[in-house]
Formats: C-alpha cells, structure tokens, sequence
C-alpha cells in the first residue's frame, strides 16, 4: 500500500510526543513492505522551538536513529494534497491545520480512492471540544483514538462503530534494555511542565518522594517557567533542558528508577490512557513508580508491570523498597518488558492498523 500521513512534526519531539510513536511506527510500516511517506508543514511550532533552541543539531539524535524517515515538507496546500495522488491509505493527525483536513476530506467525499483516518492522539476533545468540532471531518472514513474514553466521545458525537481504539506504544527496536549494564542511581523524570496540567501532581508525586528518600533527581524537559525551576531547585531536583526523544534509553539506562506523572485530563476525565513515557520506560527496563491513573482498558499488569502510588507518602515508600529491593527491580523489569513486547510495540500496532483498515474497505469492496 502508499500511505500517506500527515503529522504536525516527524522531525520535532520538541513538547511532541506524537512524533516518538509515528517514527516506529511508519518504520515499521516501511520495514513491512508498505511505501510510506510522511507529510508536515514547512513551518510547525515544535520544530521551530527546537531550531531555535537548538539549531541543526538538535535534528541530528532523529536522523541518526531513524534514517529511512524523511519527512517531505509542504508550504501550500496544493503541494499537500498533491501528495496523496494514488495512496491508499492516508492519516490526519489532530494538530493538523483545519484547511488541510478539510481539503482531504473533500478529496474523499469526491471519490479518491484512499481510505482517509483521523488520529486524535490528544485531550482537546474534551477541554478545548470546540477546536475539534471545527474541523470538516465529514469526508472521513474513520476516526482513530489513542484510548476507548476519548473513542467514546466520538462515538457519542455520531462517529459509532467508525471511532476506533488505537493506542500508542514503544517503539522496541530503538527503545530496549541496554546492550550491557552499567551502574545506575538515583531518579530520572523526562516529561514537559506544559500548562499546569499537572504542576501539582509533579510536586506531589515527584519532587516530594525523591527528597524523603534522598534519591537524586534528573529531570529533563522544555517549557519550565522560571516559577517552575525554582520549585524544582527547592527539592534539590537538577533541570537538565530539552532532550531528544531518540536519546531516551540511554538516559534510563543509567538511573534506578523514574516516575510516570500523567497529565489531569488522563487522569479524570480520559481515563485509561497513559502516555508514551510509560510504554517507552517499561521498553527500556526502568523501574516504574506511577501517580493514579485508572487503567480502565487492562493494558497492563499493576504491581507486575509497575507500581501505583496514591500518595506522596506511598511513592516515597515504593522508591525506597526500589532502591533497596534488587530483586523487586528487577521483577518489574522482567514483567514490564514482557508486556510490551506481547502487546504494546509500534509493530503490534502496524498490525491493528491494517486490520482497521480491512475493515473499513470490507463494505466499499462489497458494495463494488
């Protein structure tokens, strides 16, 4: 098949977390025999925060870890649509501009022959639901949900049967356990302060438990207010600055643990969904303390996989039995990396895609 997917940013993991999962993703797509072809705009936000910050170098961890990607760069909108002559799958990422999915949409509803999804990988359905509704989904064949609460809001909103469940995951031929093991201390946390999403949380789940047990505490990350590291600096939490999503593993590989804080809207109002730090830890065998989230959709094992804390005080006491327990870490490793590669890699999720996509053609196929 030609699949075409358009997405804010392949290049950019600069406050993207789209992007980790789409690069394993479209390689795995490619590495199955599929000609696969990404599309972004010629100017996005996350990778002109990252040039600035970072210039050229800052593309270098991606080129580096994902050769065969080269994002294709559109300025007009006819230079994107062109870009979807004789595809036969073609995906629209959420943050994609609003002319730009109205223009697929219409190429659809006149008859091109693609199957056209729409990839919802975020929470602006229910906080910000009027973003979403003005964009012209009316020519899609589907829509894509990164977990079945947000699958049920389109559900509700007419899309029935056509809103599917498609989570993201770990990217397992880059995100993996280090070749050889080398000394590990203290906590890593990398994740953005973002919007108070979860600035709270972070202090509550985070900074609080690390110093109660005298863990050092790396965090790495981008839009920190100034507010914002000085709490940091407080707790004794060491802010380290953007880092390239390809150079993760290495940088789990060197501490003993590290924390998943999900954002409010994944915690409350979407629940069910993690986010891709807890696929990509587990990947990377990281010990995992997590802040409350209810996995409503059984996508892992709690207490085998990693461990919940529901308050400051508990999350204090799990790092404390990590850092002294090498058996309970390495029990979480073991189990942990059991169920994402059994369930939860960009492979695994290659597969899903497809078969949606058959689905999705059964009845045009038999109308034929």
């Amino acid at each position: 098949m030609k699949i075409v997917y358009f997405t804010h940013s392949l290049l950019s993991c600069w406050n993207h977390g789209n992007a980790h999962f789409l690069r394993g993703l479209l390689r795995e797509l490619a590495l199955s025999g599929h000609d696969v072809r990404s599309m972004e705009p010629a100017s996005s936000w996350s990778l002109a925060n990252l040039l600035a910050d970072h210039g050229e170098a800052g593309l270098h961890p991606f080129r580096t870890a994902y050769p065969g990607l080269k994002p294709a760069r559109w300025s007009h909108l006819d230079q994107a649509t062109a870009a979807v002559d004789g595809a036969d799958l073609v995906l629209v990422h959420e943050w994609s501009p609003p002319e730009l999915v109205a223009a697929l949409g219409r190429l659809r509803a006149q008859g091109a022959g693609f199957t056209l999804l729409f990839h919802d990988t975020h929470h602006r359905a229910v906080s910000d639901p009027d973003a979403i509704r003005a964009l012209d989904l009316s020519g899609y064949d589907g829509v894509l949900a990164f977990g079945a609460a947000l699958a049920d809001v389109y559900a509700r909103a007419g899309w029935g049967a056509r809103a599917f469940v498609w989570h993201e995951a770990a990217d397992i031929r880059h995100f993996r356990p280090p070749e050889t093991e080398g000394p590990r201390e203290g906590l890593v946390w990398i994740g953005n302060w973002g919007d108070d999403e979860r600035s709270a949380e972070i202090e509550e789940f985070l900074l609080k438990p690390a110093a109660a047990v005298g863990l050092p505490l790396d965090i790495y990350g981008v839009r920190y207010p100034e507010s914002a590291r000085a709490t940091l600096r407080r707790y004794g939490a060491r802010w380290r600055g953007w880092l390239a999503n390809a150079s993760a593993p290495e940088i789990f590989a060197g501490a003993l643990a590290t924390v998943h804080v999900p954002r409010r809207a994944y915690a409350t109002v979407l629940p069910g969904i993690p986010t891709i730090r807890v696929f990509e830890a587990l990947a990377c065998g990281i010990p995992l303390v997590s802040a409350p989230w209810r996995d409503s959709e059984n996508l892992f094992r709690p207490s085998q996989d990693f461990v919940f804390a529901r308050d400051a005080s508990e999350c204090a006491s799990h790092l404390a039995r990590l850092r002294d327990d090498p058996d309970l870490r390495a029990d979480l490793v073991a189990n942990g990396l059991e169920t994402i590669r059994a369930r939860h890699s960009c492979a695994h999720r290659a597969a899903e895609l497809l078969a949606i996509v058959s689905r999705l053609s059964a009845p045009r196929e038999s109308a034929a």
